[in-house]
């Protein structure tokens, strides 16, 4: 058996296993101070310096990310343990018309699986169940991906879509129209807010017919949604307006201000994020123009004057002095 001598204060072990396996002692010594060297792969006694187990397997990734955006781009797998409204675990027969070599099927073969293709999809949906489920399955996969929400909101959405299948909620009403709903929904109730005109614009029905739907799915399943807040709208919007940090934390002071003062009662909470951003810009010398910040919000740049307007006859004083006061944290 290996034997190494070891120093804690000089080695480079930074893990100690004891917290993984409380069970875990050494064979020679009998001790359960069991630390991991990372670097060699090996868990080792600190006591006696005997290696226990060498050439583990480290199950994490070779690469590092710093911030969720940068883990998302650089992922390549994922559990799929989240919830979908597709059960279905079978193999697909692609559209390539290519062999496993990358090579053009021949037009017998192209016909040949073209008529396989067609009844694989009417075997596989064979109930009209599964069949809406596997088109709102589909559907809630491109408007989300569409819309950029992450993954629990999507989890939300299917969710709320068959327990309204299940009730019968969505009977007679279009698919598209009821997965935008309950994605609208989802956003809500999860704090990740996207706007009536932004799942219109990404889906295949009008803002109208989203807002009727919603107003169905919310009432008949008596869904409790929470009020949408302009803080939730500011970080979504400042990032993609290029604002730093210090300038987005800026106006959440001012849209907290607002809210204490009764400013924001029957405002729409996406209008008064944009001119809180707006407002904050112009204080700390990063201004976007109304055309701007009222593109990226889905308001218009009538909404932004008023809004501005009134933050500034309200809070006046208070924001002038807040550009030298220390930014707190949102």
């Amino acid at each position: 058996m290996e034997v190494i001598i070891i120093s804690k204060s000089k080695s480079k072990i930074n893990q100690n296993i004891d917290d993984k396996e409380p069970d875990k002692v050494c064979p020679e010594c009998g001790s359960k101070d069991i630390v991991l060297d990372e670097a060699r792969g090996d868990e080792i006694c600190s006591e006696c310096g005997v290696v226990i187990t060498e050439k583990l397997i480290n199950p994490g990734s070779e690469w590092r990310a710093y911030n969720r955006e940068e883990y998302n781009r650089r992922a390549r797998t994922e559990s799929n343990s989240g919830f979908s409204l597709s059960e279905d675990l079978s193999t697909y027969i692609g559209f390539e018309n290519r062999d496993a070599l990358g090579q053009v099927l021949s037009p017998e073969k192209q016909s040949q699986f073209f008529r396989m293709r067609k009844w694989q999809m009417r075997i596989r949906t064979h109930e009209s169940k599964d069949r809406n489920l596997s088109r709102a399955n589909q559907e809630l996969e491109r408007l989300a991906s569409q819309l950029d929400v992450p993954r629990h909101v999507k989890e939300t959405a299917a969710q709320l879509y068959k327990k309204g299948f299940d009730k019968g909620v969505i009977r007679g009403y279009p698919i598209e129209s009821m997965v935008a709903a309950c994605l609208y929904a989802a956003a809500r109730i999860r704090r990740v807010p996207r706007t009536l005109d932004e799942i219109g614009q990404s889906s295949r029905i009008s803002k109208k017919r989203v807002a009727q739907s919603y107003r169905i799915l919310v009432t008949r399943l008596g869904i409790r949604i929470p009020p949408a807040r302009p803080k939730d709208f500011l970080v979504r919007m400042g990032t993609e307006l290029g604002m730093s940090g210090a300038t987005q934390r800026f106006a959440a002071e001012i849209v907290e201000d607002a809210e204490s003062k009764k400013l924001t009662i029957g405002k729409d909470p996406s209008g008064l994020a944009a001119a809180a951003l707006y407002l904050a810009g112009i204080i700390r010398g990063e201004k976007r123009t109304q055309q701007a910040i009222a593109k990226t919000a889905h308001v218009t740049e009538v909404t932004i004057r008023h809004r501005h307007k009134e933050l500034i006859n309200t809070l006046g004083p208070n924001v002038s002095l807040k550009v030298n006061a220390p930014i707190r944290n949102f």
